[in-house]
């Protein structure tokens, strides 16, 4: 575990609370920002620090020595920051989203796009297996933006299974978990439940996500022990085909009604001069710079902090 002071582990949860944030819009993965912040492949490895040998550090040495051995300073920040974020801004999220979406979703954009730069960078070589792996990761995650949300689900199993699912996307960049939620028809009976208070349903989930965190983590981290230039080929991919979910200006193709909501399933992205409204072409332009170049202030700030 690193040695950090408390300005240190305000900055992880800062970061935390922007991963938050990614998170409360479907389209936009947390594990985008946590790779461009410097600390993906921590959180990974931490991840994977909760298995059986490490409670056996706390039975055998004390509850020092486990809490290090689990990184739990960095856990614990990082997940506040999540927790901020979703409790303070999913209201201002969903509103901005509702009456600004163009603005809101360049801003995204240029973020994800920018991300597309930076974590290619991290390869350190490319050849023929790593370009066609980049291709796969991002034929694979724009096929994944175009399918039809799956219809309301409620069963216990189905609900473990997606909240497995949906966390393991949360964290693979370009991929979100909201988003997986849609496509596999959970998502209005998890946001049904949170308002309800409905605790089986909740438990249900959360013990679906604790079971595809620790089993995908896993994975992860080999993957970047064993093939890092493969597997940051594949994330590139993911992220730049997850670009076609957030383009800013779509034509609605088909809605559904939830209650008193209506939800948009089905979509077209067209161009902005096609667009059927006010395009908001320069307030875009400008939101999506600003975006783009969050993403390149990140980075300093990351490289200094590790430096």
């Amino acid at each position: 575990m690193q040695e950090r002071n408390i300005l240190q582990y305000l900055f992880i949860t800062l970061k935390g609370m922007g991963m938050g944030i990614a998170e409360i819009v479907p389209g936009v993965s947390g594990g985008t920002i946590a790779f461009v912040a410097g600390i993906y492949e921590e959180f990974i490895s931490s991840i994977n620090n909760v298995n059986l040998k490490t409670f056996k550090v706390l039975k055998q040495d004390g509850f020092k020595a486990f809490w290090q051995a689990l990184n739990g300073n960095f856990l614990v920040a990082l997940f506040l920051g999540m927790g901020i974020s979703i409790v303070s801004f999913s209201a201002l999220i969903k509103w901005l989203l509702e009456h600004h979406p163009i603005p809101v979703w360049s801003f995204f954009f240029g973020i994800v796009l920018a991300s597309v730069i930076f974590v290619a960078k991290g390869i350190e070589k490319w050849n023929i297996t790593t370009i066609v792996i980049f291709i796969i990761g991002a034929v694979s995650a724009y096929f994944i933006t175009t399918l039809p949300p799956s219809s309301n689900t409620d069963s216990l199993a189905f609900l473990f299974l997606s909240g497995a699912i949906a966390v393991c996307a949360m964290i693979l960049p370009g991929i979100s978990g909201a988003f997986i939620l849609v496509l596999l028809g959970s998502y209005e009976t998890v946001l049904g439940a949170v308002g309800e208070k409905d605790f089986k349903v909740l438990l249900t989930v959360a013990l679906g996500c604790v079971f595809g965190l620790l089993s995908f983590a896993k994975v992860l981290k080999w993957m970047f022990t064993k093939y890092r230039d493969i597997t940051l080929a594949l994330l590139t991919g993911f992220i730049l085909g997850s670009l076609n979910k957030i383009w800013p200006w779509k034509k609605v193709l088909e809605t559904r009604t939830y209650g008193d909501k209506v939800k948009v399933i089905d979509d077209l992205n067209v161009s902005p001069y096609a667009f059927e409204g006010e395009n908001h072409i320069l307030m875009a332009a400008i939101t999506a710079v600003i975006g783009f170049a969050l993403i390149f202030i990140l980075e300093k700030v990351a490289s200094k902090e590790q430096s």
